[in-house]
């Protein structure tokens, strides 16, 4: 499914192309929690900046960019729950944007924006349902990797409230009568019918944390085992977010590699109708030519690379070069051509690509 870019992604993305256009990726880690630190982190920073503009760029254009940026890092507001900031500065341009993902010190300057950090950090919201139960406090969560966020419905929160039961309690469902049977079967079949309810809605897999007990018993119960992508016994009835997000985050691993594995398949299938365009001289050609349904690459794979004297061609970067002629990396202006012509990129384990060159295109149509 293409994902959605946030607005303020393709903002940046439809950026007008200006050199100098300054693009400052930085990470923001646990290790770095005094505002202090951060301070002096972001000072190094603007530093490195405004030393690399004055070794290409006019003094005007230096003094303008560095007062700029110096601005915007006065300004800011670094939210602790991010792992991540993405300073763009142009003389035309500005913004600052946080990410969940991890990432690594980056200082480009070209004439557009560095943007593959931004578009996988919005294509690792691998969303899910997570569904706690429990005869105590059932709980339902919508959540990704960095985030969980208790869903309204209409989910019985304890069996307590579903049925009175006066001083009899069969909250933790062993030792029950046949009666206390009945009424915990009727519990879970409740549970299930909202969780498909929530199913129809979000159409998202979903995560089930529990007793080993209620979770068998709510498996023979349910009618949206289809659904259910993993489970995982334990008792997670007083575990806080940080906990859960804990718990469910080897879930969360395995759809990417998952995703990995359908990706690969969608790859053979679109060589086997000649529409596959493998490495990164071919598939830089037909993004530039507007033929990029999908661009899949590695996520650290990056070629430098400059304009070939034959049009429409690239070749390896090589000293000396024409300044003019450069791309500092001709993997990201592929995806930027891509994602601008209405396609979609996709990203992988580093390695996953080695038979198709590290980064492939699926085109529109066969050549």
């Amino acid at each position: 499914m293409k994902t959605q870019l946030s607005p303020d992604i393709i903002e940046v993305l439809n950026a007008l192309h200006y050199r100098p256009a300054l693009s400052l990726i930085l990470p923001m880690d646990a290790q770095v929690s005094l505002k202090a630190e951060i301070a002096h982190k972001l000072k190094i920073a603007a530093d490195n900046a405004a030393r690399e503009l004055r070794r290409d760029y006019p003094e005007e254009q230096c003094a303008l960019l560095t007062k700029k940026l110096q601005s915007l890092l006065e300004g800011l507001i670094l939210p602790a729950d991010k792992k991540g900031i993405a300073i763009y500065v142009s003389p035309v341009f500005e913004k600052v944007l946080y990410t969940d993902c991890s990432v690594t010190e980056k200082l480009v300057i070209d004439e557009s924006f560095e943007i593959r950090d931004l578009l996988y950090d919005a294509k690792q919201h691998h969303k899910v349902l997570l569904l706690v139960l429990s005869g105590q406090e059932t709980k339902i969560f919508l959540g990704d990797r960095g985030t969980l966020q208790p869903l309204p419905s209409n989910i019985p929160r304890s069996i307590y409230d579903y049925v009175p039961d006066g001083p009899e309690r069969v909250g933790n469902f062993s030792d029950v009568s046949e009666h206390k049977q009945v009424v915990v079967d009727n519990f879970l079949r409740h549970i299930d019918e909202e969780l498909g309810n929530l199913i129809h809605e979000y159409s998202l897999p979903v995560l089930l944390l529990g007793a080993e007990r209620i979770l068998g018993h709510f498996g023979k119960i349910s009618k949206h085992t289809s659904a259910i992508i993993g489970q995982e016994a334990g008792n997670y009835e007083h575990a806080t977010l940080t906990e859960l997000q804990e718990v469910i985050a080897p879930c969360l691993a395995s759809l990417q590699k998952q995703r990995e594995c359908e990706l690969l398949v969608r790859l053979d299938e679109a060589a086997g109708r000649q529409r596959l365009a493998k490495g990164v001289y071919d598939v830089w050609r037909a993004a530039a030519e507007g033929k990029g349904q999908l661009l899949v690459v590695e996520r650290n794979y990056s070629f430098p690379a400059m304009h070939s004297a034959e049009p429409g061609m690239i070749e390896a970067l090589t000293e000396p070069y024409d300044h003019f002629s450069y791309i500092r990396d001709a993997v990201d202006d592929a995806l930027e051509k891509v994602l601008k012509g209405g396609g979609d990129a996709e990203f992988v384990a580093d390695g996953v690509l080695g038979d198709f060159g590290h980064v492939v295109l699926v085109k529109y149509y066969a050549p």
